[in-house]
C-alpha cells in the first residue's frame, strides 16, 4: 500500500469543509449527527479521503455514543493507532494508514472478543453498500 501525500491546499480543494476539518485537522462531529451513526446497511466503510477499505458493516454495532462504532477494522494494517493527549485526556487516535486521515478514537469498552470500540466519525467514512458493488 503506497502512502498518499498531498498538501493542505490539495486536500482543501478535494474535501468539503466539514470533512476537511474532521479528517485533516482531527476535528469531530457532534454525537448523533453523522450520516452513519444509525445506519444498518450492509457493505464496506471506506476512508472518505482515499477510498481505502477500513471497516465492514459486520463489525459495526450500536454503542449508544452517537458515532459509528466497530469492533475491529477489516485489516489492522490499514489503520494507524497513535497516542492522543489532547483535551486533557489520554486516548488512542485512529488514522487511515494510507492517507493519514483522522478517523476517530479506539476505546477498550467494546463487545466481543476484541473488547474494542472503534469510535469513528461519519465524515471520515464512505459506505459502499453491498448491492452497489459490481
Amino acid at each position: 500500500m503506497d502512502p498518499i501525500q498531498k498538501s493542505k491546499d490539495d486536500w482543501k480543494k478535494e474535501l468539503d469543509a466539514e470533512t476537511y476539518h474532521i479528517t485533516r485537522e482531527a476535528g469531530t462531529e457532534a454525537p448523533f449527527t453523522g450520516k452513519y451513526h444509525a445506519t444498518h446497511d450492509k457493505g464496506m466503510y471506506k476512508c472518505s479521503n482515499c477510498g481505502l477499505e477500513l471497516f465492514s458493516s459486520d463489525a459495526k454495532f450500536d454503542s449508544g455514543t452517537g458515532w459509528p462504532s466497530f469492533t475491529d477494522p477489516t485489516n489492522k494494517e490499514r489503520v494507524e493507532l497513535k497516542e492522543d493527549m489532547n483535551h486533557g485526556m489520554s486516548r488512542v487516535e485512529v488514522l487511515c494508514k494510507r492517507c493519514g486521515a483522522h478517523l476517530g478514537h479506539v476505546f477498550d469498552d467494546g463487545p466481543g472478543p476484541s473488547c474494542k470500540r472503534f469510535c469513528i466519525n461519519s465524515a471520515s467514512l464512505k459506505l459502499e453498500k453491498e448491492n452497489a458493488k459490481k
